[in-house]
């Protein structure tokens, strides 16, 4: 059995991590931390103090108990806020805190786009467009070309899940690029696993989702390799042999 550790700030989208782990199959287990999310806003200042030290370590002893192998702070906004040198000190203080292997899923986007081999991306985000460009420099910080950006407004974090198929769809299609290789879809808030094969062979090309990326860091810390297509092109893969 294999324990995967999210820290997820409030309870937004949280019908999609029970999912995803059910698609893995019946030796992983996704284990949820709840932590403050603090005020329902996209301020870039609300977003630091949502990622604040003392707020994940409030949530990383109960991950402890459940056996957890690797955490994630499943959070884009509350890590890319802090811009790539303080997204990287957070997962490290995190790690210390946590005493196991740790990241964030800002982290998990750049390196599953590394992993599916494609350095020219769009994105599509409910945020505020000053907070989606913060995204998209995050992403340049490691050399990824973003070649769109498109911006659905400030939706408030608590409200993002409530989107349907077709609202997640649109979003997607209205955030793609015909020289885009993949599509990235970077809100936690978000609901999406239930959609990805759907979006995939809409637009042609693979599209990462937050809660699809976080999960597969999780595994990739734990170092797990997983085959489970219908969470998209990113788990389209041959698994690693355990021994």
């Amino acid at each position: 059995m294999t324990a995967l550790g999210l820290l997820c700030p409030g309870h937004s989208a949280e019908d999609d991590y029970p999912r995803i782990e059910q698609l893995l199959g019946s030796d992983i287990r996704v284990d949820l931390a709840r932590t403050d999310a603090g005020e329902e806003t996209r301020r870039t200042d609300a977003l630091g103090r949502m990622g604040a030290p003392e707020r994940l370590a409030a949530g990383v002893q109960e991950l402890r108990h459940t056996g957890a192998e690797a955490v994630v702070w499943a959070c884009a906004d509350g890590s890319f806020a802090y811009g790539w040198e303080g997204a990287h000190e957070q997962v490290r203080s995190l790690a210390r805190t946590a005493g196991m292997p740790a990241s964030s899923t800002s982290f998990a986007f750049v390196h599953a786009i590394r992993e599916l081999g494609v350095g020219r991306v769009a994105v599509g985000a409910t945020y505020p467009e000053e907070v989606t460009a913060l995204f998209a420099d995050f992403l340049r910080a490691d050399g990824i070309e973003v070649v769109g950006v498109h911006s659905a407004g400030g939706v408030p974090a608590a409200g993002g899940g409530a989107r349907g198929e077709a609202e997640v769809l649109s979003l997607a299609r209205r955030a793609d690029r015909p020289d885009a290789e993949a599509v990235l879809l970077p809100d936690t808030a978000l609901s999406t696993a239930a959609h990805v094969t759907t979006l995939e062979e809409e637009l042609g090309k693979p599209v990462l989702t937050a809660s699809q990326v976080t999960v597969w860091e999780a595994l990739r810390l734990a170092d797990r390799r997983v085959n489970a297509p219908e969470l998209g092109s990113l788990f389209n893969r041959e698994p690693v042999v355990q021994v």
